[in-house]
């Protein structure tokens, strides 16, 4: 029987209280107990790489470098407790079995031990090297007998039995700290304050989806609730309520210009990819126009199914497109325009533009392009032998000429260098040096330099080739594209971008996969002030709420013009028929001094009937 089916059995067993943990439950403990061990409260957040590192090694986890990059992007700033466990479901604990299986594909004497110099060949030489200095830390540790060699059966006890008992010391501190708390108020059993702690963390998971979000309890009450609402007082507050009709086609404005098809043209694909904090990364792009003239511009979501019958999943997915440039001649950047005329799931602008160079950054709100949950009921198989050697499967092939059409994002049917090192700073965290791509093209199937849609099924397949049809990395791949298990792509959204110009020759260059940022915070927060209503709060004229609303959208912006910080509470549980990018019906948020920031947007679920917008905003003291 495994530590953690006794566990759960001696959970099970327990009759000490009317409560009896349940898998579940002793899963988040043992979360718990392992992130107390790196910080001081589950409120604190990983912020480095070496973080994540260091508190999934006390989960009894071993990461590798590829699988860091897979939750430590150059887009992630920071992952919380709720993001830690979710990476804690996807990456099962290293077994004995799996240890051992690796240990002996290096043992071809099969004499149950592997020499140092085997050893450190293998170990800086093939798969992720390491440095001289980490291969001798390991040797140092392996050599049980010290007789110059590592035998792997004895090694693996160890390793495992270090594991285990690094995880009981981890969840003893804990249940002796609930024990002091026990002393403390004195009203509450052991098993009752467990439970209790084990319902407030799974409350707090739900609050604290970003930064913005976070509660953090007073010192003084450890019994705080997550949820930011009766335990704190309000100085003031500010209710706004807006009825919206149903979305009609009658009001759809957005119509091409009659002579578009003699106007220039530029377009150019991209793609939404939600990241595990809740975060939106996607393609930037520059627009050079080289004089003055009307410019009609649209983004949606690109279909990639190839049957009209059966559309992809993020067609009801928002998309927009900011416009900004250079205001005079300082470095700072104004908002242009923003793309609000609609038709269907099409959004556009149209008006003039004078020359120059412009930054065009694709939005979306997130309302409809939200996590969903890890049950899938079977996983897809990626790879399987025939005659002996691995072949990729057909839907892993169907997947693959999928993301080779987001990827392609000219839309010739051919990867160029810089297209493909779109791809590989999504799924690996780097770029690919141009000594890499030399060694790429010489290997696998090219046509004008650029790899061909085969070349890139072939350059997959020889991946699961160097692990021996071993699909982890695979998965890792598949999964920073934004698909899940049972290989539907649910956290991502293919869009394409056209751009016409009537008077002028015009040229429109991806230069970027990011997240929205403080520049994108920032043109949203100017769009909706310029154009919204602004009310303040009564009693505190420093803080300003705008909102502004489209057919199809509302944005609400906090604005704090003191000195100070505050926190708002945020609830939206009077609104119909709506979402909100926030995920939640009730937050709240830190505003810094003398910002201004996005509090959230707002949109139908179902925009065929009426919809109701109802938010109160209040100071939390």
């Amino acid at each position: 029987m495994s530590n953690q089916q006794e566990n759960i059995t001696s959970a099970k067993q327990c009759e000490s209280g009317k409560f009896q943990s349940t898998e579940e439950e002793i899963f988040y403990r043992n979360s718990r107990a392992a992130y107390l061990t790196v910080f001081g409260t589950s409120l604190e957040s990983i912020t480095s790489k070496d973080q994540l590192c260091l508190v999934l090694q006390q989960a009894g986890r071993n990461p590798s470098r590829k699988t860091l990059r897979k939750y430590w992007t150059p887009y992630t700033k920071k992952l919380n407790f709720d993001d830690f466990c979710e990476i804690l479901k996807n990456e099962k604990p290293t077994g004995k079995n799996e240890l051992m299986k690796a240990f002996k594909k290096l043992d071809l004497n099969n004499d149950g031990y592997i020499t140092h110099e085997e050893l450190y060949k293998v170990l800086t030489t093939k798969g992720e090297r390491m440095t001289q200095e980490e291969v001798r830390m390991i040797m140092d540790e392996a050599d049980v007998n010290n007789a110059g060699k590592l035998v792997y059966n004895e090694f693996c006890k160890l390793f495992l039995a270090t594991v285990e008992t690094s995880q009981k010391t981890a969840v003893a501190r804990l249940e002796a700290d609930a024990k002091m708390k026990q002393q403390q108020f004195g009203s509450l059993t052991d098993t009752s304050l467990e439970h209790s702690s084990l319902l407030s963390s799974k409350l707090l998971m739900g609050t604290c989806q970003s930064p913005e979000m976070e509660i953090i309890p007073k010192k003084a009450d450890s019994r705080l609730s997550s949820r930011p609402s009766s335990a704190r007082s309000r100085r003031a507050s500010l209710s706004s309520a807006i009825s919206m009709g149903a979305t009609t086609t009658k009001s759809l404005k957005l119509t091409e210009p009659k002579a578009i098809k003699n106007w220039q043209h530029a377009w150019s694909k991209g793609c939404f990819f939600l990241e595990d904090d809740g975060g939106i990364v996607s393609h930037r792009y520059r627009l050079e126009l080289h004089q003055t003239t009307n410019v009609f511009l649209t983004i949606r979501p690109l279909n990639l199914s190839q049957t009209e019958e059966k559309l992809s999943s993020w067609l009801n997915v928002d998309t927009a497109l900011y416009v900004l440039r250079n205001a005079g001649d300082s470095e700072a950047l104004e908002v242009v325009c923003a793309t609000e005329l609609r038709e269907k799931e099409k959004f556009g602008w149209k008006g003039e533009l004078r020359s120059g160079v412009y930054h065009v950054l694709p939005f979306t709100t997130g309302c409809r392009l939200r996590k969903r949950r890890k049950s899938v009921t079977r996983e897809a198989r990626l790879v399987y032998r025939e005659e002996g050697n691995l072949a990729l499967t057909k839907e892993f092939r169907t997947a693959l000429s999928d993301i080779f059409e987001v990827i392609d994002l000219d839309g010739n049917g051919l990867l160029s260098f810089e297209e493909y090192n779109f791809f590989e700073l999504r799924t690996s965290g780097e770029k690919c040096d141009s000594e890499a791509w030399v060694v790429c093209q010489e290997n696998f199937d090219t046509k004008k330099n650029e790899l061909t849609r085969q070349g890139f099924m072939d350059l997959n397949l020889m991946e699961a080739n160097d692990r021996e049809g071993d699909p982890r990395d695979l998965w890792i791949t598949l999964e920073s594209m934004g698909y899940s298990k049972a290989l539907e792509m649910h956290e991502a959204c293919p869009f394409v971008v056209n751009i016409y110009a009537e008077d002028s020759k015009l040229k429109l260059t991806p230069i970027s996969l990011e997240m929205g940022g403080s520049l994108l915070n920032s043109a949203i927060c100017k769009s909706v002030i310029s154009k919204g209503e602004a009310k303040a709060m009564k009693d505190y004229s420093n803080l300003v709420i705008h909102t502004y609303k489209t057919e199809t959208r509302i944005t609400s912006v906090i604005e704090n013009k003191s000195e100070t910080r505050v926190i708002i509470h945020v609830n939206n549980e009077q609104s119909k028929n709506c979402v909100s990018s926030r995920g939640l019906s009730i937050f709240a948020m830190e505003v810094a001094p003398r910002t201004t920031t996005v509090c959230q947007h707002v949109m139908p679920v179902n925009e065929r009937l009426e919809w109701i917008y109802c938010c109160t905003e209040s100071i939390v003291t």
